[in-house]
């Protein structure tokens, strides 16, 4: 055990405190077991670390973090690490990389019925299962999904600019004055550009050609081990599912054939669907449908978008659809803390099942939503709202 306290100090040494993510102050951090669930990438490890040295401090022994795919675990099982933690006055437990390790469901069940008094935090793929055959975590464990940076946080961890997260109904109601907030410390549009080429995940550091190899690598990852681990998928198909990423990212969001893209892969429809909905699962894809009440297995999306506008420059390369950009933009935005339906023939989008959105440029008409109530233009290239549209930006300011 002394040496994951080691490995601790010296990524606690290494983790800055300059920028910390909201999010930090959205968990239950006391609750007995938490899990924190979200794509590779996101800064999950990175919030664990920054919670420890903030609370806790270097050199401590209440709290220990420790990842589950270390080699440690070759040779140690989880309860005896939690029985020795324990018994060294350990009351603050945080294990990553978790659905690494074979029977983790069992072992955290067991932590948590025999130490009341210990609080343990796990984290995981957005593949993360709480309810399995053998243990039903799900009523002891409260979860937490983690997204990307937003707009508003790419602007405060790469500009330095600091500005409050809005509410929804706040945004659609006052859309002017948060406008003039924003638009007085920045230059908005400009931003939102570069935030579509390298803002969603929180390890840019000013060289796009690597930026984008390590989204590459964060899509491997997800497809030939996560996709394989997690959900028992043959390996073998890895370059089929890579492929369909690739059609994805340069095709317009409406444009989705099923029957086609099983001809292009070479691949049944069924075995598209079932990629589809995996995919959404591991983080990659978001599955939008025009009435989310009445959604059956497999079945057919009325929109399909990656998950981030970072995703799909890093995939389609120069071939990105200016619609498909604007409209994965919003998605990626609005979809981590609200539900988001297909609008069908009226708008594109329908917001928390009230907001009804229409997403393009600035010269973009009211025809397929006019006279409906709660509805808006968010178009592009604009800065202030007039009327009911507005800024296609604003919706980056939500958390």
């Amino acid at each position: 055990m002394e040496r994951l306290f080691q490995v601790q100090e010296r990524r606690l040494a290494r983790t800055s405190l300059e920028i910390v993510r909201q999010m930090i102050n959205l968990i239950n951090w006391d609750d007995r077991l938490i899990s924190i669930r979200g794509s590779r990438g996101v800064g999950k490890t990175t919030l664990m670390l920054q919670y420890i040295k903030m609370n806790y401090g270097q050199g401590t022994r209440k709290a220990l973090y420790c990842t589950l795919d270390s080699f440690y675990f070759n040779n140690h099982s989880l309860l005896d690490l939690t029985e020795e933690f324990y018994l060294h006055g350990g009351r603050h437990l945080f294990v990553d990389e978790v659905h690494k390790y074979p029977g983790w469901h069992k072992e955290i069940k067991e932590i948590y019925d025999a130490y009341p008094d210990l609080r343990v935090v796990i984290s995981g793929s957005s593949m993360l299962h709480l309810l399995n055959s053998d243990t039903d975590l799900s009523r002891r464990c409260l979860p937490y999904y983690m997204p990307g940076l937003s707009l508003r946080e790419y602007l405060r961890f790469y500009k330095g600019i600091s500005l409050p997260s809005v509410k929804l109904d706040e945004l659609m109601a006052n859309p002017g004055e948060i406008a003039a907030a924003v638009t007085a410390v920045c230059s908005p549009v400009a931003v939102y550009r570069e935030y579509c080429r390298e803002g969603f995940y929180p390890f840019y550091n000013g060289n796009k050609e690597d930026y984008y190899l390590r989204i590459e690598n964060v899509v491997n990852f997800i497809v030939e081990q996560e996709l394989p681990l997690l959900a028992g998928l043959q390996s073998g198909y890895a370059r089929k599912i890579k492929a369909m990423l690739g059609v994805l990212a340069t095709s317009k969001p409406f444009a989705l054939d099923v029957s086609k893209m099983s001809r292009m892969l070479e691949l049944n429809r069924e075995t598209v669907m079932t990629y589809l909905h995996l995919l959404e699962k591991a983080d990659l894809l978001y599955l939008l449908y025009s009435d989310v009440t009445s959604v059956k297995r497999l079945q057919k999306p009325d929109k399909v978008y990656l998950t981030n506008p970072n995703l799909l420059t890093a995939l389609a390369s120069d071939n990105v659809d200016e619609g498909n950009m604007r409209e994965t933009f919003v998605v990626s935005q609005v979809s981590p803390f609200f539900k988001v339906e297909y609008g069908k023939e009226a708008g594109d989008f329908i917001i928390d099942g009230r907001w009804r959105v229409e997403v393009g440029g600035a010269k973009k008409g009211f025809s397929q939503i006019a006279n409906l109530p709660d509805s808006y233009i968010l178009a592009d290239n604009i800065e202030y709202p007039s009327g009911n549209r507005l800024p296609l930006w604003l919706m980056g300011f939500l958390y």
